[in-house]
């Protein structure tokens, strides 16, 4: 029987890192209205996938850096579920899945999401399984300040679900992450940080995401 991993600390994803799009109710219905419109004619009747690429991967402690004219960036405080060695879910992670403000979420272009340094990671990873985590609360405050709590009871494909439906048209390999998605505020925005702002992302049982965010030089 093989043993299912979590990589030692300070920990960082050994395989792909998939992020969720669409995948909280709340902005699911915010964006229904326009899922009948071109180019895509339908709601999405898959999981909407993208990948975080290596680039991007920031190790704990690591401040983020804006650069190329970005003078803000959406929080996206999200979990990460790690996929062991025998194919199953081994663990799981707090992240912060940064992305350049847009106005079209669906399917956003790669620019946006997949700048150096811009998917903050925890110290390490904690185990479990994934009924552990489906009530899971996380938080987020910007300079010591509450600016959203992301409930997981709110998905519209809970942790189950949603790997299963991933798992129709693709394999999770050991060491792949996938991210359940993040949420957005009532108006549709997600909370910002900019140069300056400290932002941390928690929820009990988890190592902590904390990251200073910084200018360019």
């Amino acid at each position: 029987m093989q043993m299912k991993r979590i990589p030692p600390c300070p920990w960082q994803p050994e395989g792909t890192v998939y992020g969720t799009l669409l995948n909280f109710r709340r902005e699911w219905d915010l964006w229904a209205p326009r899922m009948t419109q071109d180019p895509h004619k339908a709601a999405p009747q898959a999981p909407v996938l993208y990948v975080k690429t290596a680039n991007t991967f920031s190790p704990a402690g690591q401040d983020l850096l804006l650069q190329d004219g970005v003078s803000e960036v959406d929080i996206g405080a999200t979990l990460g579920l790690v996929i062991g060695d025998d194919g199953q879910v081994a663990g799981a992670a707090l992240l912060c899945d940064w992305s350049v403000p847009h106005t079209s979420y669906y399917r956003p272009p790669v620019k946006f999401r997949c700048r150096d340094g811009f998917l903050a990671l925890p110290q390490q990873a904690t185990k479990g399984q994934v009924a552990d985590w489906t009530a899971l609360q996380i938080e987020v405050r910007r300079n010591g300040e509450w600016v959203q709590t992301v409930d997981l009871r709110k998905l519209v494909r809970d942790l189950s679900t949603l790997l299963a439906d991933v798992g129709e048209f693709m394999t999770l390999q050991a060491g792949d992450v996938l991210m359940v998605g993040t949420d957005c505020l009532a108006d549709g925005t997600r909370p910002r940080a900019k140069a300056g702002d400290r932002v941390e992302v928690s929820a009990p049982g988890f190592s902590s995401v904390s990251v200073q965010v910084g200018g360019a030089a």
